[in-house]
């Protein structure tokens, strides 16, 4: 991730959980909370309740392949926390990407310049 940064404390994460805004679709939620510095933080959780360890890490993966290929339209400045749902265990590649786009867009931290095909 060349413009971000892994959110690794667990008092960051809670830090974003108390102070963030949050939307939530069928696979993701999404909190936001501006972090005042040039980078994004972006910090993952996916719990036991999605699926054993190789599951959980499948999950992991995807949404932050999802992040690191799209990083580059979002907005400079922001801690991201993504939490994995259950039904996310399930799904492509595809159906993760579409969801961290669509939460991306209802907080409106994507370039206006961005349009997808």
């Amino acid at each position: 991730m060349q413009f971000s940064e892994s959110l690794k404390k667990n008092y960051d994460f809670q830090n974003v959980y108390k102070t963030g805004k949050s939307y939530a679709n069928k696979y993701l939620v999404m909190y936001v909370v501006e972090n005042h510095s040039d980078k994004n933080r972006l910090g993952i959780s996916v719990s036991k309740k999605v699926g054993n360890s190789v599951v959980r890490h499948r999950v992991t993966r995807l949404i932050r392949e999802s992040y690191r290929l799209h990083e580059n339209i979002f907005n400079s400045g922001l801690d991201i926390v993504v939490i994995a749902r259950n039904s996310a265990s399930r799904v492509s590649y595809e159906e993760i990407e579409s969801a961290l786009l669509h939460l991306a867009k209802l907080h409106h931290i994507i370039k206006l310049y961005f349009y997808h095909d």
